[in-house]
């Protein structure tokens, strides 16, 4: 997976958008103006962080010790770094940013929601 794969399968995502609120080298996915996924554009390799179940996030780092890692700047306990390094498989890969998307979705207003489907 490179940044462009990254890129286009987070903006076929129902209600996503992309940002750089923190400064012209990181872009930020969100839905509903709450974030889901970001990633550095000049990191290498190339890197992510995404939201995740509390106790997933410790099986994952557990499992894969130098590719999943407490979120870089993020709350460590809801938050994973994940390494697009080759550990992972690419469904893997795909898997943890639909689990991010859905946990940041799932915790919207009804509302929200239905304006967004």
């Amino acid at each position: 997976m490179n940044i462009e794969e990254l890129r286009t399968y987070c903006l076929r995502k129902a209600g996503v958008t992309e940002s750089f609120p923190f400064g012209p080298d990181t872009l930020v996915f969100k839905v509903g103006e709450k974030l889901f996924l970001l990633t550095g554009l000049d990191s290498l390799p190339l890197s992510f962080n995404a939201k995740c179940d509390p106790e997933r996030a410790i099986e994952l780092r557990e499992q894969y010790p130098d590719s999943v890692l407490p979120g870089y700047h993020m709350n460590k306990k809801h938050w994973n770094t994940v390494l697009v390094d080759g550990t992972l498989a690419q469904n893997q890969l795909l898997e943890l940013i639909d689990h991010s998307y859905e946990l940041v979705f799932d915790s919207l207003s009804r509302k929200t929601k239905e304006s967004l489907q």
